[in-house]
This record gives C-alpha cells, structure tokens and sequence, in this order.
C-alpha cells in the first residue's frame, strides 16, 4: 500500500509558478513510478506528466510541455511537479498517482494508488 498526500496548490497569477509534492508512505517511494493528473470542472481527469520509479525518463502532456517539470526524490519519499508559465486554462485539481510494477504511464488505469488531490487556480 502506498498513501499519497498532494500539496502546494493554491491561485496565482497567469505566468506565474508554483511547485506541487506528494509525500508517500507505506511502500517504498523508489519501486513506484509516478504520475501527475488534473481535472478541470466537468471535464474528465487528463494526464499532465510521469516518471519512471528511477526518476528516469520524464514524460509530459502536450500542453505543458516545456512549462512543467515532473521529479521525483526518493530518499525523502516525496514527488514533484513544478508548474512554470500557468495560464488559466492549467485551472484544475491536480492529482499524484502512484504505480506499482511498472514503468511511467499515460493511462489513468495503470495506476494503483492515488491522493486526493490539491487546487490550483490560474487568474487571468
């Protein structure tokens, strides 16, 4: 069992930044992969970035590529995604997945354990 904890979320301004974590517990941080999620109100949770559990070979959503940055420590068991450029549309609750027997994905089914998820606002 892993349990997931998102923080760091809050309203900023368009062009503005801010770092999400997800603190895990339970099973070890370093044999998951990781993955960051986001759903917008009355739309359906979108995949925004993973990482394999090595913290290797970053993967991102087309729309916030270059603006966004996935990481992953494994010694403080602890995920990151850092949110560069927002615009209003980057407006959801951001979620943290974790994955257990496999690498990063995209696909929102591969993924085991999931937190509950923190806001972030974008003004325009």
């Amino acid at each position: 069992q892993v349990q997931l904890a998102e923080s760091g979320g809050g309203l900023v301004q368009a062009g503005g930044s801010l770092r999400l974590s997800c603190a895990a517990s339970g099973r070890s941080f370093s044999s998951v992969s990781m993955g960051w999620f986001r759903q917008a109100p009355g739309k359906e949770r979108e995949f925004v970035a993973t990482i394999n559990w090595s913290n290797t070979s970053p993967y991102y959503a087309d729309s916030v590529k270059g603006r966004f940055a996935i990481s992953k420590d494994n010694s403080n068991n602890t995920g990151y995604l850092q949110m560069n450029n927002l615009k209003p549309e980057d407006t959801a609750v951001y979620y943290c997945a974790a994955r257990a027997g496999g690498g990063g994905s995209v696909r929102r089914n591969d993924y085991n354990y999931w937190g509950q998820g923190t806001q972030v606002t974008v003004s325009s």
